[in-house]
């Protein structure tokens, strides 16, 4: 696929690698080949799960809780940190039920999502704020990535701030959120 994406690259003036993708896993065989999938192109900016025709081939319905996608959804999350892209939960489609709407993004931004595809514009604002953090969220990022670099400047090994040790991990978070914060503070 790829080389037939580049040959029309090239036919249409674009740069090779310029078009990037995003696969949809619709079923339980493509669940079994998330890892193939998600390093099969360096195209691939992400995966994402479709549940509707994925649970109709479970021969279930989807319930309010979702847990006939929680292999779906972990397992599409591991190929895609595997990976190093990103992550994207099925659409909520029932456009009516904000509450429940905002109880399935709560879940999948817990589990380590990036997003979650939208059936219905109304959703979009509701998500990003779902996604943005808090402005005391950002105040501790902060917090963390200031006591991080003057342990460093100290030379110190252990960085603790507020009592708590704060690691590679802890520091990459905190970056995390500051990045998310460019794109809005979440409105309380």
């Amino acid at each position: 696929m790829d080389h037939a994406i580049t040959e029309i690259e090239k036919a249409c003036g674009r740069e090779a690698g310029s078009t990037k993708m995003l696969a949809a896993i619709e079923s339980p065989l493509g669940i079994t080949q998330a890892n193939q999938i998600a390093f099969a192109s360096k195209r691939l900016i992400g995966i994402a799960l479709g549940a509707e025709d994925y649970v109709r081939n479970l021969k279930t319905e989807r319930s309010p809780e979702g847990i006939e996608l929680l292999f779906a959804r972990c397992s599409i999350l591991q190929a895609a940190r595997a990976a190093g892209i990103q992550a994207f939960d099925t659409v909520y489609s029932n456009a009516n039920n904000e509450e429940g709407f905002l109880k399935e993004a709560a879940l999948i931004k817990q589990l380590g999502f990036d997003g979650k595809s939208l059936i219905n514009p109304r959703q979009i604002e509701l998500l990003h704020n779902l996604f943005a953090p808090t402005q005391k969220d950002v105040e501790q990022a902060k917090r963390i990535i200031e006591a991080a670099a003057e342990a460093e400047r100290q030379g110190a090994g252990v960085v603790s701030l507020n009592g708590k040790m704060i690691d590679a991990p802890i520091i990459d978070r905190a970056k995390l959120v500051l990045e998310r914060a460019k794109s809005g503070i979440r409105e309380e």
